[in-house]
């Protein structure tokens, strides 16, 4: 068995570096190339721009009316409380504005005008558009609904309600109320389709607007009258009961005033006074008759004597003391005469002294209710005033608010009526200027993501870097349409560009490695289609030129389509039954008249293919070609469908990996490289295969690869 080189990992492919800046001149460059695309979606763009400018968009005219707020400062009564003017406050300004808009006045507009007939706002009168015939047939073929139509009314919605609803909605966005900037004065303006109704409406609007100030001024005055009349008769109830309550409550009194009072108080202060005398004295009678009974008990009789201080006793007491007779009997009476009498002025002290108290209570239970029921009065007769002066304000504000009926005045008047309205849209060269650029803009972002965002590679340079092996060649189309044209192409057009470049990619195949030039060489690829198998016939054919023995194997035996490019019959045994000796390979080995090439077709086997290839009778089977061939070409099936391919490039000496230039994804690039890796296998090189020369031109690449362009036309024989 020849003995393996020893294979070296492959450079870890080049992550693109964080934070790349865009280059300008390459975007420069994709846009200069995509510039047919991006002038045909701008004449595209233009040309719908213009249909619509010219043909779709209807005519609008715009009418305005000029209205200005009045500051006047005079007025026949002064009503600023009642029925107060607009403010001239920014604030007050915008509510205006809003009014203008409101739909109150907006459907007195469309009854006065009757715009509710007119097709230009009530969208039910307007023929359906063909977007809406479109949704009628996609529906099922009803009828199409009506432009603008708004959804079926409810219960609570009459018809005529929802078609006013509608119509005032389109004069709405047809209406617009602004305010000059640092002044008094509104624009009111309309945009129609005709001039004529454009400044009618306007004017209408205005009108309606100054007569509306009119009405809400005149309702306020109505309203206040009949506020002020009602609060007038409530108050004028008021004030009747409560002078009949005073007129009561005086009437029932015995004092009335404060001064009746305030002597009613001194006499009771007068009455205390004498209370205060007859106690003191009333005490002094009561410590006399005390003073007397003690004495009497305990004391003796020169005691008495001096205590009581009776002329007569103390006579008495001599005449005792002489011893005369019968003078003890005189003193006994007069100190009971004495005991008797202070006995009796103690008890009338006492009694009118009780007389002066219920005399001074009597007057002071009269004085306090009497006291109360001023205070009552009092009261009453402030509320009775209150509501006097209460009475009087409002009745006179009414008087003043009823001679204000009839003198309402708006606040704003029309300073100029609306003309005849101008033109205002479409605005065909603003429409066309914008389609042009939007059309400009649509193309550059189609041009640039079909560049950004393309998965596939266009230049070798690209290839390369991203994998970090070398691209051994560059393969354009080969200019035919059916796969049994291919050897004929290769015989008949030796010297075209697409012969060339194989020629080249077997130098490069021949020379990757010149101490021991390959023998076994494999054709892998990604995915079908990608050319690896015109590649391998290509190759094999033109290796044949150097005069060398060599044999193209169908490795392929899953899908067997490598007799459809030659004019040899379909065998049923192949490289199954020279592998496993059961026929002889002489006797397997196909030829085309039209290339000098042993061709050995693949079988169809009941056995994995992947087993197959793993064997040892394979490798046996390689080993004896190379005695017998100077070149075996070996087309094997596409390396991320089934792993055939990694298999047999352990046995070879060359894997040469096609990619479909602008096609093969990036990542199955690298997934397949990676798949040989992993069985420790080394991919020789790659070959950008199916190369469009125009589309390389048109990427930008023609200088680089100008083999494939007009540059090389005098080499080739295309």
């Amino acid at each position: 068995m020849r003995t393996m080189p020893k294979l070296t990992p492959a450079p870890a492919m080049p992550q693109a570096e964080e934070g790349d800046e865009i280059d300008l001149l390459e975007l420069a460059g994709s846009l200069w190339r995509g510039k047919w695309v991006i002038l045909a979606t701008t004449f595209l763009a233009l040309t719908i721009g213009a249909w619509y400018a010219y043909g779709v968009a209807v005519p609008k005219y715009a009418a305005t009316s000029s209205l200005a707020l009045q500051l006047r400062k005079e007025a026949v009564v002064d009503l600023e409380s009642v029925v107060s003017g607009v403010s001239t406050e920014t604030s007050s300004i915008n509510t205006e504005l809003e009014v203008i808009r409101s739909r109150g006045l907006l459907e007195k507009l469309v009854t006065q005008l009757d715009l509710t007939r007119d097709p230009e706002f009530n969208g039910a009168l307007r023929p359906p558009s063909a977007v809406a015939r479109l949704k009628g047939l996609l529906r099922g073929g009803d009828e199409p609904a009506p432009a603008d139509a708004a959804p079926a009314p409810d219960d609570a919605i009459t018809p005529e309600e929802s078609e006013m609803i509608r119509t005032v909605g389109a004069v709405r966005n047809a209406i617009s109320a602004t305010n000059q900037r640092n002044t008094y004065i509104f624009n009111i303006g309309a945009t129609t389709t005709d001039p004529l109704k454009s400044a009618r409406i306007a004017n209408a609007l205005a009108a309606l607007y100054i007569q509306d100030q009119i009405d809400v001024k005149f309702q306020a005055t109505e309203n206040a009258v009949s506020w002020l009349s009602e609060r007038v008769v409530e108050l004028e109830a008021e004030l009747q009961q409560k002078q009949d309550l005073v007129k009561e409550r005086r009437s029932s009194m015995d004092v009335s005033t404060v001064e009746a009072l305030e002597a009613l108080n001194q006499q009771q202060r007068a009455m205390g006074e004498r209370l205060a005398e007859a106690r003191l004295a009333s005490a002094r009678e009561e410590a006399r008759l005390n003073t007397l009974q003690d004495l009497a008990r305990n004391g003796s009789r020169a005691e008495l004597v001096a205590g009581l201080d009776d002329p007569a006793l103390t006579r008495l007491a001599a005449r005792l003391a002489e011893g005369e007779a019968g003078a003890e009997d005189l003193f006994a009476d007069r100190l009971a005469l004495l005991t008797q009498e202070a006995e009796n002025a103690a008890a009338r002290q006492t009694q009118q002294t009780a007389a002066l108290q219920a005399s001074y209570d009597r007057l002071q239970t009269r004085f306090d209710t009497q006291s109360s029921a001023v205070i009552e009065l009092q009261n009453l007769e402030r509320d009775l005033n209150a509501t006097r002066t209460l009475y009087e304000t409002f009745l006179t504000r009414l008087k003043e608010t009823s001679v204000q009926r009839g003198l309402q005045q708006a606040d704003s008047r029309v300073l100029s009526a609306a003309t005849p309205g101008h033109y205002v849209e479409p605005r065909k060269s603003r429409i066309m200027a914008l389609a042009m650029l939007l059309g400009a803009l649509l193309g550059s972002l189609v041009v640039l993501a079909r560049q950004f965002l393309h998965q596939g590679y266009r230049t070798a340079e690209t290839l390369a870097a991203d994998t970090g092996l070398a691209v051994l060649g560059q393969i354009p189309k080969m200019p035919i349409r059916r796969r049994d044209q291919l050897i004929d192409y290769l015989n008949d057009k030796p010297t075209s560009p697409a012969i060339e470049a194989i020629r080249n990619l077997r130098t490069s195949v021949l020379l990757s490695n010149i101490d021991t030039p390959p023998q076994i060489l494999l054709s892998a690829s990604s995915l079908p289609g990608e050319g690896k198998t015109t590649q391998a016939i290509s190759l094999a054919h033109n290796l044949a030129g150097l005069n060398k023995r060599v044999l193209l194997v169908e490795g392929d035996i899953r899908l067997r389509t490598l007799s459809q490019y030659f004019d040899i019959p379909d065998s049923r045994h192949g490289l199954i039954a020279a592998m496993t000796g059961e026929h002889d390979l002489s006797d397997l080995l196909l030829r085309d008249s039209r290339m000098d090439v042993d061709i050995l077709l693949g079988e169809k086997t009941s056995a994995n293919a992947a087993d197959v290839f793993s064997s040892d009778r394979f490798r046996n089977f390689l080993e004896e070609l190379r005695h017998h061939y100077d070149f075996i070409v070996i087309d094997t099936p596409p390396v991320l469908i089934v792993p055939d391919a990694r298999i047999m490039s352990q046995f070879a000496d060359a894997v040469v990996f096609s990619v479909a230039w602008d096609r093969t994804a990036k990542s199955q690039v690298t997934e397949a490289i990676r798949q040989f890796h992993s069985v420790n296998s080394r991919v020789t090189g790659l070959v950008l295969s199916q190369i469009d020369p125009k589309g390389m031109r048109r990427y930008g690449h023609g200088g680089k690869y100008g083999a494939y362009s007009s540059y090389g036309a005098k080499y080739y024989n295309t």
